[in-house]
């Protein structure tokens, strides 16, 4: 039977996963803020989790609310509300007070506005000898000289403006910070009186993100050659009194620098803060900071509890910001949609003074990729055609680790493995393996029935779809029974039909004889012209393939005298079959090849074939069919024939033929079988007179069905009787084929 190599399953889900992973690594690369977006998302809800722990750090809020906004009025406040704020914080023992907000222009509220106005009217106005400032900028500035604090400025990068000069200095470990960070090139600044009365000068602006969610802020900002801290970073300095900042990058003692330049963390005071490679810390929110928060109201409006006040303010450092919807500082972090953004300032310094900081180290990237690789190649080694359910119960645990496995190093270590990667990698490999292994499988069932369908009977063709993996077709040793079936005198036979005739006595005469091979489960190997070979036990094993053979000989006995007497045809044929471990597989080219047998066993049964008209019997079969697991009906008898050697094979063989019992109604079976084995000793014995007699006697009260048997050993006795052979071993040896 010809057929074209099946692809392999197995073969194809590698290449679908190897493909579908490298399509992943492709998407994963182009579409950056997609999946940065997804990562974020979920590192974000392993915070709504697990939010941290705050340790009630000396962290304080004043809030300018809807309540203070109400009662004192409109906003923006006359500085001079405000240096009341500030000197009250100072009194209450605030260590620093550090501003959410700028103040860019001048007061329109003060008092000397007013005069230079009533004085351009006309008016004469005139303040005795120690009157006080009537300008609320200066009443501001002086508050903020008097107390610990930090200006707040908003840096841009869409304008420029003429940047403020810092207040406190950078000292660097590594690479200058200066050819890492991004350029500001403006900001959103406060006057100049402002500046210079604070204590220090931090920016409290955030850096635009996708979905508009806080998550990295920096700690150190660039402009041109100036460095600017961030407002938290600046209010911890001030508060500590620390004179500047060290800004860690590689390059550093104890630090490597592989690959493009980073800073590693920034030092202030008593306090290092690991950093990611732009000098960003990731955020880790505790949502505790209501707690932390009182009104500015409870400062301003009297009375005042200054011995409450005191236990809240002194020793914090206090930011001053709002969460008045009106004034538009509301931002989204990963614990809420709407937080202030004074409280990210509040949970930075938390944060720091707890010494918990998320870490997702270089190596990261790696690492999820090479989960992505190993889960992958695991996928496709493991999961199998057809089980569809175990299959994605594999996936789903893999699934399941790969989050386990980042959930708790987020959990106990703080580190941020991403398991996006290799989750879709589990995903998308477990789908499109799934489905190239269903392609392929039905492709192979498809190719397995398109190949096998006429060569194998349906129900073996289905179990060979069902289980593809029963086919080795790459060829193998394996024990075949084996059948050569032809038809005798043929060519005589054919030289009285014209071709149409001739067709049709061969299909009307191998269609029977394949019905009856493929009822009994053999193989069909190849048709030529008016000979058929088959074979039993592959390429599905059959058990009992011996009996299975010599049953199906036998009904095709019996079709033959069916369609003999249907189609007046007087059509004899012979049948040989014998039982031996063969090569069979795919035999030929790589461009066309058949699945076959060959080897020894495959010549000495079509020897058999060839020598059964020699005996006039239409089935005969050698020793080695006939084992002690034979079970045939018993209407059968097995009669030995005769021993042989056949051309190409120097060991002797037994032959044997097969007898109906329904054939020998009015024969004594028992003394057929007794006097055949006599007559054959006496032949093996040399004694041939004796043996011719017996042969004879045989001929004269045996089965008709047998005449010609004994009759072919009178005459071979005969010649020996002329001519007797020398070293006689009671093997007849066979010349032709």
């Amino acid at each position: 039977m010809r057929f074209m190599n099946s692809r392999s399953p197995r073969l194809m889900a590698v290449y679908a996963g190897l493909v579908s992973l490298a399509v992943l690594f492709a998407a994963a690369q182009l579409g950056t803020g997609v999946f940065d977006r997804l990562s974020a998302f979920v590192f974000d809800e392993y915070q709504r989790l697990k939010p941290r722990a705050s340790v009630g750090a000396p962290v304080l809020i004043i809030d300018i609310d809807e309540a203070s906004i109400n009662e004192i009025g409109q906003w923006p406040w006359p500085r001079s509300q405000m240096a009341v704020l500030v000197d009250r914080l100072g009194e209450l023992g605030a260590a620093t007070v550090a501003f959410d907000m700028t103040f860019s222009e001048p007061d329109r509220t003060s008092l000397t506005r007013t005069l230079v106005d009533l004085r351009r009217a006309g008016a004469q106005v005139s303040f005795p000898q120690g009157a006080p400032e009537l300008d609320n900028d200066t009443v501001f500035a002086q508050a903020l000289e008097r107390n610990s604090t930090v200006m707040g400025i908003a840096l841009t990068q869409t304008f420029t403006t003429e940047m403020p000069k810092p207040k406190a200095g950078f000292a660097f470990g590594g690479r200058d910070p200066r050819e890492i960070l991004p350029e500001y090139t403006g900001s959103l600044d406060n006057l100049s009186i402002l500046n210079q009365a604070g204590s220090g000068i931090g920016f409290f602006s955030f850096p635009p993100t996708i979905d508009g969610v806080v998550r990295k802020i920096p700690l150190v900002a660039k402009s041109g050659s100036a460095l600017y801290p961030s407002l938290g970073m600046e209010a911890l300095r001030v508060a500590q009194q620390a004179r500047n900042f060290v800004v860690k990058s590689t390059g550093a003692s104890g630090e490597s620098e592989v690959g493009a330049p980073a800073i590693v963390n920034v030092r202030v005071g008593d306090f290092e803060v690991p950093t990611d490679g732009e000098g960003r810390l990731w955020v880790y929110y505790s949502g505790n900071l209501k707690s932390h928060t009182i009104s500015a109201l409870d400062l301003l409006f009297e009375p005042i509890d200054f011995a409450r006040l005191a236990e809240r303010v002194a020793g914090h450092i206090v930011f001053i910001g709002t969460s008045a919807v009106g004034l538009h500082d509301l931002v989204a972090t990963p614990l809420g949609p709407s937080v202030p953004g004074v409280e990210v300032h509040g949970e930075i310094i938390d944060q720091i003074l707890s010494g918990t900081f998320l870490h997702r180290p270089d190596l990261m990237p790696g690492v999820e990729y090479i989960l992505a690789i190993v889960v992958t190649i695991l996928l496709t080694l493991v999961l199998r055609p057809g089980s569809p359910v175990w299959g994605g119960a594999l996936a789903l645990t893999l699934f399941c680790m790969i989050v386990g496995l980042s959930w708790y190093l987020f959990a106990s270590q703080q580190m941020l493995l991403d398991p996006l990667l290799p989750s879709l990698a589990v995903l998308v490999v477990f789908i499109t393996v799934t489905v190239a292994q269903y392609l392929s499988s039905e492709h192979e069932k498809k190719f397995i029935r398109t190949a096998f369908g006429h060569y194998l009977a349906p129900s073996l063709v289905d179990r060979l779809s069902d289980d593809p993996h029963a086919l080795k077709l790459g060829g193998e040793l394996k024990e075949l029974t084996l059948l050569f079936c032809d038809i005798r005198g043929f060519s005589s036979l054919s030289e009285n039909l014209d071709p149409e005739h001739l067709t049709r006595l061969l299909n009307d005469f191998l269609t029977p004889m394949t019905d009856e091979l493929l009822k009994s489960g053999a193989t069909i190997d190849k048709y030529m012209g008016d000979a058929i070979m088959a074979f039993w036990n592959a390429p599905l094993d059959v058990p009992g393939h011996r009996n299975a053979a010599i049953q199906a000989a036998l009904a095709m006995t019996d079709r033959l005298e069916t369609l003999n007497a249907e189609s007046g045809f007087d059509i004899k044929m012979g049948i040989g079959l014998n039982t031996g471990n063969c090569c069979v597989g795919n035999l030929g080219s790589t461009q066309r090849f058949n699945y076959s047998a060959i080897g020894d066993s495959v010549n000495v049964a079509s020897r058999i074939e060839g020598i059964t008209k020699t005996y006039g019997l239409q089935v005969l079969l050698a020793d080695s069919v006939v084992d002690e697991e034979l079970e045939l009906p018993d209407r059968y008898i097995v009669l030995e024939v005769d021993l042989v050697r056949v051309v190409g094979r120097d060991e002797p063989l037994v032959l044997h033929t097969v007898l109906d019992r329904g054939a020998l109604a009015s024969i004594d079976v028992d003394k057929l079988l007794a006097d055949h084995t006599k007559f054959l000793n006496a032949y093996r014995s040399g004694a041939f007179d004796v043996a011719a007699d017996k042969a004879k006697q045989m001929m004269e009260t045996g089965p008709a069905m047998l005449s010609r048997y004994y009759q072919a050993y009178q005459d071979r006795i005969a010649g020996f009787q002329a001519h007797p052979p020398t070293n006689w071993d009671g093997v007849y040896t066979f010349l032709s084929k």
